[in-house]
């Protein structure tokens, strides 16, 4: 059973990776968007209201763009280290799990649980869940950083970090051993409170509001897509905190100050309205008062409105 278990185990994560491999280029073009990068100028149009707006280019075009500079193996940067912190993570977290042994969900009791047990059961979970995410976010921030980094360079076309080992010793250059855990904290909480928010709510609605339990998978996701929504800010902050002092010019004003810490960095998205950028990849307008193109910070247009 535990072999089998273990099977499993590894039969996902290979799963992970080819999913990571295929997405790769869409979560690159993704990145580049949330540290505020927009190669391709807006263009005039209207919303579903019929508002007039700028309209940014979708994930699609965005990619199609990055294709064009670097061709289609430059569509993965920054793969390489992604995957080797994955594989870090996994390791570590099912390391945990064996010292750790958190319950099954399908846990069963010789008897009908009481609602005490339950939660109590829900509350061992919960607290495993959070050392587990923890763990694999903390062993694979270093990596994380020189995900970013290298994508980042999209921007001012260097070519610092190329391969693991040579941005490793440019993030100690750079920023010291802090360097490699930039933008852990606001990983950290947006992480964590998503996995409090949606665990909590599914497991709210699944007792209380909905018994059918062939509708609790549907519960799950869609809780998790709410609890990632709220926190999807703390992406945002965490890489562009990844980004900033880095010696790029992604991370240098005036495409992007250098924050001190990740609140000033929330402080000022905020003033901006910036904090969801990257949050609609399909239909995008413009929000906030100017836009870095090229580089260069280009004021809004008195005569359109933006739209959210």
């Amino acid at each position: 059973m535990m072999s089998k278990q273990k099977e499993n185990r590894w039969t996902n994560f290979a799963l992970r990776i080819i999913v990571n491999t295929v997405s790769h280029p869409f979560e690159y073009a993704k990145i580049l968007i949330q540290i505020g990068y927009e190669p391709i100028p807006p263009r005039p149009a209207k919303t579903l209201f019929g508002k007039p707006a700028l309209k940014l280019p979708n994930i699609f075009e965005y990619v199609k763009h990055i294709k064009s500079v670097d061709g289609l193996a430059g569509c993965y940067n920054g793969l390489t280290p992604k995957i080797t912190g994955n594989m870090l993570s996994a390791i570590a977290t099912y390391r945990l799990t064996e010292y750790l042994n958190p319950p099954c969900d399908d846990e069963e009791f010789d008897e009908e649980p009481t609602e005490e047990q339950r939660k109590k059961q829900f509350v061992r979970k919960l607290k495993c869940d959070v050392v587990l995410h923890s763990c694999a976010i903390v062993v694979s921030q270093p990596f994380h950083v020189i995900t970013v980094r290298m994508m980042a360079q999209f921007v001012g076309r260097e070519t610092k970090y190329n391969g693991i080992f040579s941005s490793v010793k440019e993030i100690y250059h750079q920023n010291g051993v802090l360097g490699f855990f930039s933008g852990l904290i606001p990983r950290l909480l947006g992480d964590i409170l998503s996995l409090l928010l949606a665990s909590s709510l599914t497991y709210a609605v699944s007792h209380y509001l909905i018994e059918d339990r062939d509708l609790h998978v549907y519960t799950s996701a869609t809780m998790s897509f709410l609890a990632t929504a709220i926190t999807y800010p703390f992406q945002v902050i965490s890489n562009c905190m990844a980004v900033t002092n880095s010696g790029l010019m992604a991370g240098s004003p005036n495409f992007m100050p250098h924050y001190s810490t990740w609140l000033d960095c929330y402080n000022d998205l905020s003033s901006k309205n910036q904090l969801k950028r990257g949050s609609s990849l399909l239909v995008r307008y413009y929000v906030g008062p100017s836009i870095v193109i090229g580089g260069k910070a280009m004021p809004f247009p008195k005569d359109v409105k933006a739209v959210s």
